[in-house]
């Protein structure tokens, strides 16, 4: 599922990046080709550091991706910059790599969150609604709960959320003006002010700390650093309008 939606995400920034005249499918496909590898690797080591005990060092458990263990803002810490190193080496310019690449990660996202249904993980509390999530006995006992109950599909929500926001960007991108690359933080506070309520109902073992989960910790410090950025560049835009302008007709050259 995670390599189904890394396929969509590529096209769909392939295609924004070529409509925008900011570079070529082979650019986006050379990005990808190192990006990916490096979000992968990222997203692992997110989950074994955040995760260290259950690892105990073991390096080959360490390396079984194949069994789950993936967080997202490593990948996003590791793989955007080695995507952005290879961008600058192709001679894009930077921000609006990122302006074309940002509704393509939720898109990728929300088809890679499909791989928790097929392992019957990462999902929420106990509930009684109707599209209420029924998994294996052996995996409902495990989570301490009587065969029969059915759980809360995060996996599900997060996949419809993603979707929502990455319709948002592109038509947020189409409909107001922005700073090249301003768009990415858009996806970065959107996603983590979601990402935050959902870890509240999610009941797989996490390390918590002041009450809260280590990736609502992390949702917080991103979403914070995101809505500054952008309100940084609301108020610098807000103080050129404000400035004076010189008016250059008014002055007049004492040696003509």
């Amino acid at each position: 599922m995670i390599a189904l939606g890394v396929v969509a995400a590529v096209r769909l920034a392939s295609r924004r990046l070529q409509a925008r005249g900011v570079g070529t499918a082979d650019d986006m496909s050379s990005i990808a080709i190192w990006a990916v590898p490096a979000g992968v690797i990222g997203s692992r080591l997110y989950h074994v550091i955040t995760d260290w005990g259950r690892f105990d060092g073991d390096v080959v458990e360490m390396a079984k991706i194949w069994e789950g263990g993936l967080g997202i803002w490593g990948g996003i810490a590791l793989g955007a910059p080695v995507g952005l190193y290879v961008a600058h080496r192709r001679r894009l310019r930077i921000g609006s790599v990122l302006t074309c690449v940002a509704p393509a990660l939720p898109l990728a996202q929300a088809i890679g969150r499909w791989g928790n249904w097929w392992n019957q993980e990462l999902f929420g509390r106990a509930t009684t609604m109707p599209w209420g999530l029924e998994i294996s006995a052996d995996k409902t006992v495990s989570a301490g709960y009587p065969v029969g109950t059915i759980f809360h599909p995060t996996f599900l929500y997060e996949s419809i959320v993603c979707i929502l926001i990455c319709v948002g960007l592109i038509a947020l991108d189409r409909l107001v003006p922005m700073r090249p690359g301003r768009l990415f933080f858009v996806y970065t506070a959107s996603y983590t002010a979601f990402r935050f309520f959902i870890e509240g109902i999610r009941i797989d073992p996490a390390h918590h700390v002041g009450g809260l989960r280590l990736n609502q910790w992390v949702s917080l410090v991103v979403f914070a650093v995101s809505v500054l950025i952008l309100l940084s560049d609301y108020w610098r835009d807000d103080v050129v309008q404000l400035e004076p302008q010189e008016d250059s007709g008014s002055t007049v050259d004492i040696h003509e």
